[in-house]
C-alpha cells in the first residue's frame, strides 16, 4: 500500500478500516563525548591565554643606574612628653634649657659646630654641655676604685651626682684626670641650678660595645656595670630628684670596631661578646621604654652603613656635617614646630 509522507496507513482493530497515523517530529541525539571535549578544549585554551598574559608581564620603569639613599628599615623612635602631673609644683621660668650628657659627640667640638652648639641654634634653648670625652655609660666595676678614674664620669656616675647634688667623686677624680676640660666641666654642673633644666639630652656613641660592657643582664634589670642597667639606675635617680625635667636618649650610630690587626671591622657584624652594635640598640630602646622616657633612633635613622662616609671622620667619630645631622635630628623630633 502506498504511504503519505505525512502519515502512515494503520488498521483499526475494531473496525477492520484503515486510518492516518500522525508521524512522530524528527530529532537528534546528543553526544555526551562532544560535550566534555568542548569544555575540555574551552579551560585548556582559557589557561594557556592566562598563562601567555602572566610570561608577558607588565612593562617597569627601571633605571638600573638611580643612585638612591633611601633604605627599607624602620625607625625606632620612641617620642614621649613629659606627663603633666610631672609639672606639678615646677615654676617654669619661661626659658627652655637643655643639659647635655654624653661623651665624643658632645665633647669633642664644643665650639660652633659641635653638637650642643648646634642644638642650641636650632631649638632656640638655652644648652649647657655636661660631656666628658672617653667615657661610657657604664662604669667598668660595680663599686669605685682609684685606678678606674674614668668610672666617675660614666652616665650611672655623672646622674646620681646630679640627683644627689654631690661632685665630691667627680671633682677628686677630674683632679687626676689628663683631659683640661674635665675639672672645668665638672665644675659647671656641680653649680648647676637643675630646677632651671627642663630637658637633659643623652647620647653616648657606641664605646660601651667597643669597650665590652655587658649589655644587659636579664635576671637584673638595674645591674649598674651592664649598659642598659646604668641607664636605668641614672634615668631613674634623676626622674626621683626632678620629675618636671623630660628626658630625651639620642642612640649611637653605625661604627666600625678596629681588630687586633688594626683594621676596621662592621660593627652590626661583630660581636665582642655582649652583642652586636644594633643588639646594643634594641636593650637601649628596651630600657628607655620602661623608664618612660623619648628615644630618637639614630643607628637606623640618622648615620647608618649606608651614609656614614658622609657624617664620620673615622671608624666611630663624626665631622661637622655629621653633628649637624644629629641637632636636626633631635630638633625634628622634640621641637617639631620650630622646624615647619
Amino acid at each position: 500500500m502506498k504511504q503519505n509522507k505525512e502519515t502512515k496507513q494503520t488498521i483499526n482493530t475494531d473496525t477492520g478500516e484503515e486510518q492516518d497515523a500522525p508521524v512522530k517530529g524528527k530529532h537528534f541525539s546528543v553526544n555526551i563525548h562532544f560535550i566534555l571535549l568542548a569544555a575540555i578544549v574551552l579551560v585548556i585554551g582559557f589557561s594557556a591565554f592566562r598563562l601567555y598574559q602572566w610570561n608577558k608581564g607588565e612593562k617597569i620603569e627601571y633605571d638600573p643606574n638611580q643612585q638612591t639613599t633611601e633604605f627599607d628599615v624602620e625607625v625606632l623612635d620612641f617620642i614621649m612628653p613629659l606627663a603633666p602631673d610631672k609639672l606639678e609644683g615646677h615654676k617654669d621660668d619661661g626659658v627652655t634649657t637643655i643639659l647635655c650628657l654624653g661623651d665624643d659627640p658632645f665633647s669633642l667640638d664644643q665650639g660652633e659646630n659641635g653638637l650642643a652648639e648646634q642644638i642650641a641654634q636650632k631649638t632656640g634653648a638655652t644648652v649647657y654641655n655636661g660631656s666628658f670625652t672617653g667615657t661610657t655609660m657604664a662604669p667598668a666595676s660595680a663599686t669605685f676604685k682609684e685606678g678606674d678614674i674614668m668610672d666617675a664620669f660614666s652616665f650611672l656616675y655623672v646622674a646620681t651626682s646630679l640627683a644627689h647634688s654631690d661632685f665630691q667623686l667627680m671633682k677628686t677624680a677630674a683632679a687626676y684626670s689628663n683631659d683640661e676640660n674635665f675639672p672645668v666641666t665638672t665644675e659647671m654642673l656641680s653649680n648647676l641650678d637643675m630646677n632651671t633644666v627642663d630637658i637633659i639630652c643623652i647620647m653616648y656613641d657606641a664605646s660601651d660595645y667597643i669597650n665590652k660592657r655587658p649589655c644587659d643582664d636579664p635576671n637584673e634589670p638595674f645591674n649598674p656595670v651592664t649598659y642598659t642597667g646604668a641607664l636605668r639606675t641614672g634615668v631613674a635617680a634623676i626622674q626621683e630628684a626632678y620629675p618636671h625635667i623630660r628626658i630625651v636618649l639620642m642612640s649611637h650610630t653605625f661604627c666600625h670596631m678596629v681588630n687586633e690587626e688594626g683594621n676596621f671591622e662592621n660593627g652590626d657584624r661583630v660581636d665582642l661578646g655582649n652583642g652586636t652594635i644594633s643588639h646594643y640598640l634594641q636593650k637601649e630602646r628596651d630600657a628607655a621604654t620602661d623608664c618612660g622616657i623619648s628615644f630618637i633612633d639614630n643607628f637606623y635613622g640618622s648615620v647608618n652603613e649606608d651614609n656614614y662616609l658622609d657624617y664620620m671622620t673615622d671608624y666611630i667619630h663624626f665631622n661637622d656635617a655629621g653633628r649637624e645631622l644629629l641637632a636636626r635630628r633631635f630638633a625634628e623630633c622634640i621641637f617639631p614646630a620650630e622646624e615647619e
